[in-house]
């Protein structure tokens, strides 16, 4: 009988998932909710051939370089910058991701920040529930929680990939807006569907009611929105952010919020995570706050772990996987375990 190859995944999936993937690999899983300590994980790769990874492992170059059987990583995410790509196409490591799969639910998500926010919708929850409304004895007031609607309004997205073309779409055709958008690239087919208008990066900023950020955290974006882009906001604009917390400078959010330059903003991701809860961002009330929590669906987290099955099941079978981020590590080593 073949020995299988092994595969250490840093946080439990789903049963059928697992049980799909044990028919190929000896599974050994990481049974605690907090993330695997760095040294547990390099005792750990030591010994294995694949690896399943979340975000917060931080797969570096030491990790790698310590993994002598190691052929492939699979990352249960979209981002793979806690990775070290260089050293993995070089060591002849496959690095895969799961892209596609939680496009509706981040797209959701983000109208879900966008709303929250223009409509102060966690504000007023905590007005109702911690007393404040009652201790007013105002039921009704025309100045109470005043918002702003969001018909005839500008949306400006950075990043017109899967995410921001969706977020897009919904802004359109949901909510009658005028949508702008910046990427590398000029997108004339959704120009042409859509009615979006590409603009520079700042004209975005400057034009828009609401900026919702969808890029990549790369050496190019860290910090992409810092205290240039942000002077340029409207002071009634509000940011989104649910692509990753190193695309804006936190410093310099907290810097427009403190000294109004914008009215508030809606985040899911950050600098630093988890948020530690006497972060300066929790004291906003213009602020809504959310835990990485975008692609929280069942049918986004059964979809990207199915995804990952089936990018370590192709690399078994000698094939290349259907999501591989550095594809000219096949001109390093074949894909497959023999």
């Amino acid at each position: 009988m073949l020995v299988k190859p092994r595969v250490f995944i840093t946080r439990e999936l789903f049963d059928d998932v697992m049980q799909r993937i044990s028919e190929y690999y000896d599974v050994e899983v990481w049974d605690r909710y907090q993330a695997p300590p760095y040294d547990v994980l390099l005792s750990k790769v030591k010994e294995v051939n694949a690896l399943i990874s979340l975000l917060s492992d931080r797969i570096d170059c030491g990790l790698l370089s310590s993994a002598p059987k190691l052929r492939i990583v699979a990352q249960l995410a979209v981002g793979f910058d806690n990775i070290d790509l260089e050293c993995a196409t070089r060591r002849g490591i496959y690095i895969t991701n799961t892209p596609g799969v939680l496009t509706e639910a981040t797209a959701e998500f983000t109208w879900a920040l966008i709303l929250s926010t223009a409509r102060r919708v966690v504000e007023g929850d905590i007005f109702v529930r911690f007393g404040e409304w009652w201790r007013l004895k105002t039921a009704w007031h025309p100045k109470m929680l005043l918002g702003i609607e969001l018909r005839g309004k500008t949306l400006g997205i950075v990043g017109l990939g899967r995410i921001g073309k969706r977020v897009a779409e919904i802004g359109v055709k949901g909510f009658g807006m005028r949508v702008l958008y910046y990427d590398l690239r000029r997108d004339l087919e959704a120009e042409r569907e859509l009615g979006v208008e590409f603009k520079e990066l700042e004209e975005v900023f400057k034009e828009s009611d609401v900026v919702s950020v969808h890029v990549p955290l790369t050496p190019e974006t860290r910090w992409l929105v810092g205290e240039g882009l942000l002077r340029l906001m409207k002071k009634n604009a509000i940011l989104i952010n649910t692509s990753r917390g190193g695309v804006v400078d936190t410093k310099a959010l907290i810097k427009a919020l403190q000294e109004g330059w914008i009215a508030g903003a809606g985040l899911d991701v950050y600098e630093e995570e988890p948020l530690p809860p006497n972060h300066p961002l929790t004291a906003f009330k213009n602020v809504v706050l959310a835990p990485h929590a975008a692609s929280a669906t069942y049918e986004a987290r059964h979809g990207m772990a199915e995804t990952v099955a089936e990018n370590l099941i192709t690399f078994y079978e000698g094939k290349i996987p259907p999501n591989l981020v550095n594809k000219e590590v096949t001109s390093v080593r074949a894909p497959g375990f023999t």
